[in-house]
Formats: C-alpha cells, structure tokens, sequence
C-alpha cells in the first residue's frame, strides 16, 4: 500500500518520500510526505495504514491536502513560503523536528499531549529545558500560521496549553544568562598569542580584533561586516544586526567608544569595502585554539562582547547610553547589567591599546 523513495539532494542529503494510494470503488486517495530520515517515514507509513483501517479512513485520505496533512507537510510549507530569511538554528531545530514520530502524525489529530510527549522526548534524550523550549517556540510559529495560510489543522491553543503544562512540569526552561567575563591576565595572555601569530604573513590580526571586540561590544559577524563608508565620527553603521524578529535590515547607528575607534583608526585597510575583511567563522575558530594554547577554561568570543556592555556600566554609564554601544533596542534587554556597581574602567590604561595601535594591523582575507 505505501512507498518510500530515497533522492538524494544537491547538497549531498538524503530525503525519504513515504507515498500512499489506495484504490476503492473506483476512486483514489493518495498522501505523501517528505524526511530527512527512514525511520521517520516508515512511522508515517504505519501511522497512514492504521487510520485507513478505522471507518472513514479512506474518506478522510482523499480530503483536500490541507485537513490531510502533516505535521511534516506543515513545516515544509513554512520553510518554503517564508519570505522572511530563516536563521540557522530555526532551520536547524525545524529539520530535526521533523525526524521525530510527532512529524509524521496528521495536523488535526496532533492535541497538547502529544506535544508533551515530544518535549518530554527531548528530556529523555539528555536535551536541556532550555534546548526544549526552543524546540517548542519555533514549532509555535508553525502551529500559529497553518491553519489560516495553509488550511492545515495545526491547533494553536492545543500548542498554547503544551507550552504552559510544559513549564510547570520543568519540561522547558529559559536559557540561563551566561556571566563569564575575562580577566585582565587572560585577555594580556590572548593577545601575547595572537601578537605572535600575526608575525606570520599572511595571518589574521586577531589580536586587533579581540581588543575591538571588547571595547565595541560588537559580536563577530557584526566586527567582518562594518564597512569604511559607514564609519563617522563617535559612531558607525551595522549592517542587519542581529534581531529576534528581523534577520536582514535591522541596520543600526552605534556608538563608538574612543578606544575602538584608535583600533580602527589602526587598521589601515581602507583598499577594502570592510573595515576588518576577514571570516567571522574563523574569528571563532582562532580564538578557541588560542585559549587552548594559553589554557583558559570556558571563554568563547562572545564573551568579550558581555565585557565590553558591563564596562559601560561600571564606568557608570545609565542604560540608553550603554544601549547606544552595544545597540540593544530593549532596554530590558541590559537590565541584567545593572546590578553592576560603578567601580570605574578596568581597562584604562591597558597596555595592549597602546601596543598595537602603534602599529597597523594586516590584510589578509579569511
């Protein structure tokens, strides 16, 4: 009664397409879906099989794509009509989703606990709430939409109700703030590493760029994508910021602490569009190797990010004026920051500005 092909994608993936036809009294009815695992499509083959056994079935498979559809079919549909560019984690937590059995059941059969079970899915297999919880709020966007846009009987107050028992239960979790800062030693024994690596030709002048990062609180993405003509005095341009709702045109006027723009000023690069043309995957990279080198346990690059908005704060700076660096549009968003006592600027008189915008940094590309 069923099929499964197996095609294999341009990128090198394999999808399975589970298909149903049934022939009866001289009408058809016919169902597909799409996974990117097997399993995934036997399961929705066994399910189809099941419900062609109970009265009504074949009536209910010869319906209209939209009251037949999956949960799978439902996500599909999301990834191809989003006019809105989808993040990389979305996508890649929306791809897993649709691995799980959740994914091969029919839209309107799906109610609160099966959405329960699929969390409590995640628990059993070593997930944290908080992995969880974004599971959910991104198959919430799916829930919300299917039913206007598509005709798909995704229910949206079922997903409501999952959500709430699921946070009482523990299921699900906000993601804990992370607070790790780097000290001053550890940011000496980082650049001492990258000063060291830049003699070499060619090399990428990590250590300008970890001190930019610090004193511009600005992620890595953002450092590889400022542009000379959108620098000013006191501030520049950040081009698609990232943004929970906007992931391209969030463009974002910030403010540049002295210390950043001496960096800049440093940089020398101005034969290229980008003030720092280099890959913002290899900034990551670089940086982990280098704590590995000097021996510092758990800091990461964004770390440097957290340091530069809590310096705003120590140096006694209110939230708008922190939020005019480091571009935040809610200010809620820096009211973890203001427990911070004003204790002045540690870095003031940090030797390493000096030494390295004494000198320009390289242009190598990445």
């Amino acid at each position: 009664m069923g099929t499964i092909t197996e095609r294999r994608l341009k990128d090198g993936s394999i999808v399975y397409t589970a298909q149903v036809r049934i022939m009866r009294d001289g009408k058809k009815a016919s169902a597909s879906s799409s996974f990117d695992r097997r399993p995934a499509a036997e399961a929705w083959l066994k399910r189809k099989a099941a419900e062609l056994k109970k009265p009504g079935g074949f009536e209910q498979l010869s319906r209209i794509k939209g009251n037949g559809a999956t949960l799978a079919d439902a996500i599909n549909e999301y990834l191809k009509t989003s006019t809105r560019k989808i993040g990389k984690t979305k996508g890649q937590v929306l791809a897993a989703i649709k691995n799980h059995d959740i994914a091969a059941m029919s839209c309107e059969q799906i109610t609160s606990k099966d959405i329960v079970a699929f969390a409590q899915f995640l628990n059993a297999g070593g997930r944290q709430p908080q992995t969880a919880a974004n599971y959910l709020s991104h198959l919430s966007a799916i829930f919300a939409i299917a039913a206007p846009a598509w005709n798909m009987k995704l229910n949206s107050v079922e997903m409501d109700a999952a959500v709430a028992v699921c946070r009482r239960l523990g299921l699900t979790a906000k993601s804990k703030k992370r607070e790790r800062r780097p000290t001053i030693d550890e940011m000496d024994r980082i650049m001492a590493y990258f000063e060291e690596q830049a003699r070499r030709r060619g090399s990428m002048p990590m250590h300008m760029i970890c001190a930019f990062a610090l004193f511009s609180s600005r992620r890595q993405e953002e450092i590889t994508s400022l542009r000379w003509e959108d620098l000013e005095p006191g501030r520049v341009l950040v081009r698609d910021m990232k943004h929970p709702g906007e992931k391209d045109g969030n463009n974002i006027w910030v403010d540049l602490p002295p210390e950043a723009e001496r960096i800049i000023d440093a940089m020398m690069t101005r034969d290229c569009e980008r003030i720092f043309p280099y890959n913002h995957r290899s900034i990551s990279t670089n940086f982990t190797r280098a704590t590995k080198v000097t021996g510092i346990a758990d800091l990461n690059f964004h770390d440097l990010r957290h340091e530069g908005v809590s310096r705003q704060f120590e140096m006694g700076r209110t939230i708008p004026q922190a939020a005019s660096v480091s571009g935040h549009r809610s200010w809620q968003s820096l009211q973890r920051y203001t427990h911070l006592r004003t204790t002045g600027d540690k870095w003031a008189g940090w030797s390493w500005l000096d030494a390295i915008t004494r000198k320009s940094g390289g242009v190598a590309r990445q």
